[in-house]
């Protein structure tokens, strides 16, 4: 029961801030882990438990999305497809005990992201009008993709900045986009992850349930919210303490081997 009871409050939290600012892997991830669910398999867990999350998020801003004529959604979707997969199959090639030793550089990295994202989004979007060429978006795209494909962490932000890199400016707009994004890249990994046999499939129920009805009352409440710097900093120091805890497991891990 309390191990249903944390993955249920850490899958409303994670979707909620899939959804309003990103970072929801800095709670579902660790909480699959702490769960008993080896480093590879939570990842692959997490991210299907995101799934419907991202999904809800985009349906949320479906209006949004239909009114994007800055990227053809055909050209979005198949780099999504692509970079999904590259992602998922770097990750199976991954050897376990060297996955474990990534993560917390993972963690750092994506907490990095996070922090900044503001000033990355910001200095992104005032390149409105100066678009990047189609060539070097998909590039952009592509890596960011490949990113999400191989771990969640941070993909949300590093998505809002590829976004501005090529020229949008409205938020809502680059919100659908990227929740559209991360749906289409996730459930490409899944599809991969699920022939691995990556998926722990009782934790990922709870989880998943829980992240979807986080993600739509995240999209919902997300237009509502006037000061996030708050939420942001909260997720952020989420980020650093999660980080610290899986780098002194793995100089423990380290120490005793």
């Amino acid at each position: 029961m309390l191990t249903t009871l944390v993955l249920i409050i850490a899958g409303l939290a994670a979707g909620a801030l899939n959804a309003v600012a990103g970072g929801g892997t800095f709670l579902s991830f660790p909480a699959l882990v702490w769960a008993g669910v080896p480093p590879i398999m939570a990842n692959a867990t997490a991210t299907l438990a995101a799934l419907p999350g991202y999904i809800s998020s985009a349906w949320a801003f479906r209006d949004d999305i239909r009114a994007s004529d800055s990227l053809p959604l055909l050209m979005v979707i198949a780099i999504a497809s692509l970079g999904g997969g590259l992602g998922a199959a770097l990750l199976l090639a991954t050897p376990g005990t060297v996955f474990e030793g990534i993560v917390p550089w993972l963690l750092a990295f994506a907490t990095v992201i996070f922090a900044l994202g503001p000033r990355i989004t910001a200095s992104m979007q005032r390149r409105g009008g100066a678009k990047t060429g189609r060539g070097a978006s998909t590039i952009v795209l592509l890596l960011v993709a490949t990113y999400g494909g191989y771990f969640n962490g941070g993909v949300g932000i590093l998505l809002l900045a590829a976004m501005g890199l090529i020229g949008l400016t409205n938020l809502n707009e680059m919100n659908g986009l990227k929740n559209l994004v991360s749906s289409i890249l996730s459930l490409v990994s899944v599809i991969v992850y699920i022939g691995a046999g990556l998926i722990a499939w009782q934790h990922a129920l709870v989880l998943g349930l829980a992240c979807a009805s986080g993600g739509y009352l995240g999209a919902t409440m997300s237009r509502r919210i006037r000061n996030p710097t708050l939420l942001r900093a909260f997720i952020t120091a989420v980020g650093i303490t999660m980080t610290i805890v899986f780098f002194l497991q793995e100089v423990g891990a380290y120490e005793y081997g």
